[in-house]
């Protein structure tokens, strides 16, 4: 079997509540103890970090994936990381995705957003078919969805939209969704 891959976009910052960060150290653990690859945005702040040293620590393999003008603003998590740099955030997005079997979405601001959009709109016109997960942690992704559903109810989407992507509350529930599709 080979190795599956699990992209994480989430946030460069940690945000105010704490239940956050500890989701996202939860979330790099659960990947190493399962064995799966983390794919991440390379840095070691924010979420992200959290996400990265957890799962480092844990002996999980890891691909880390920055464009060139963020090389100085972060520090690159280096440990059991292979690095790609990339021109810029957009090709950073598409050799996070492409290197992953699935992808999950954890609190974040507006590159998380991005991400999440950005994913779910490549699984609505066909691009792909693979797992999308929003990680709604302390109800974090519920104005998001929220939003969702005015815009089907705006007529803007069709219902079918929510087909493309999963919530989940805990990494428990994160775990147990991955697992049920990474076979």
């Amino acid at each position: 079997m080979s190795l599956r891959s699990v992209c994480v976009f989430c946030g460069s910052r940690s945000g105010l509540n704490p239940v956050h960060a500890e989701a996202a150290r939860m979330t790099g653990e659960m990947l190493a103890r399962r064995g799966w690859r983390l794919v991440f945005g390379a840095g070691d702040v924010g979420l992200m970090g959290e996400v990265a040293k957890a799962a480092a620590a844990a002996g999980a393999p890891m691909l880390g994936v920055i464009p060139v003008h963020l090389l100085g603003r972060e520090r690159v998590e280096r440990d059991r990381t292979t690095i790609v740099v990339t021109e810029d955030m957009h090709e950073r997005k598409k050799v996070m995705f492409m290197n992953s079997d699935a992808a999950v979405v954890l609190p974040g601001g507006a590159g998380s957003l991005d991400e999440f959009f950005e994913v779910l709109t490549w699984a609505q016109i066909g691009l792909h078919s693979r797992p999308l997960l929003l990680l709604d942690v302390a109800g974090y992704w519920q104005p998001l969805l929220a939003l969702i559903e005015h815009v089907i109810a705006e007529g803007f989407a069709d219902a079918s939209l929510k087909r493309h992507f999963q919530v989940v509350s805990d990494v428990p529930a994160l775990e147990a969704a991955l697992a049920a599709t990474l076979v």
